[in-house]
């Protein structure tokens, strides 16, 4: 399987996460959400789902709601909603832990990155941090060849390179912003759990006077004098 179609199930998977639909509401919300996918037409996105279905990763449920796009070609008939399983749900938790080369990929990042409202912080942090390392790698490369080949270059083909080397370096500083909001808000939630313990009093500490006062509410033994 191609890592393009492995990408397409994590997005797949991810997306019936939150919630089920049929197969045009995902294919429309594949388009908005991750515009590495607009080229992926019916033709990919339904073998995808089958498969899918077929692992138990998915299940095909039939809605009471038909669907009016095929009225025109096939009458009106019910649309097939896809569900994640539980099975679904522990498997794409695993892609979501898996912050390996692969999740640094040009390929993959924009998905993954897409994702990360789900995803550990610890995983996030990971895989910002491995496309950084990637992309300084590949700058680093870029700019040797640069040096080297500069006077055998002509005007336009030297502008495509230097083009190239700033959308490298812009998605560099871009990654160092993420990197250092990701820390500050590690940093923040440390701080604020241990501001919690430091204040939570204990359930065995009393209040002197509250006790005293607790202690002369009952009767007065003088009162039941005949």
């Amino acid at each position: 399987m191609s890592r393009r179609s492995n990408m397409l199930e994590f997005a797949v998977l991810g997306l019936l996460r939150e919630s089920p639909m049929h197969g045009y509401e995902l294919r429309k919300r594949l388009n908005t959400l991750l515009g590495t996918f607009r080229a992926f037409s019916y033709g990919t996105l339904y073998p995808c789902l089958k498969t899918l279905v077929a692992k138990g990763w998915l299940i095909e449920e039939h809605s009471p709601v038909p669907d009016p796009l095929a009225a025109p070609l096939a009458g009106r008939r019910a649309k097939i909603v896809y569900r994640l399983t539980a099975e679904g749900k522990e498997h794409f938790e695993e892609l979501l832990a898996n912050s390996g080369p692969d999740a640094w990929e040009d390929e993959h990042f924009g998905v993954r990155f897409a994702f990360f409202g789900q995803t550990d912080q610890s995983v996030r942090m990971r895989v910002l941090e491995g496309r950084r390392s990637r992309l300084e790698e590949r700058l680093e490369k870029m700019r040797a060849s640069l040096a080297r080949t500069r006077e055998r270059l002509d005007d336009y083909t030297l502008e495509l390179q230097r083009h190239g080397m700033e959308s490298v370096e812009r998605e560099v500083r871009w990654l160092n912003e993420l990197i250092e909001t990701e820390r500050a808000g590690r940093e923040a939630r440390r701080a604020a759990d241990g501001s919690n313990s430091s204040n939570n009093p204990s359930n065995n500490s009393t209040d002197k006077d509250g006790s005293a006062r607790d202690r002369g509410t009952g009767p007065d033994p003088s009162d039941t004098a005949t």
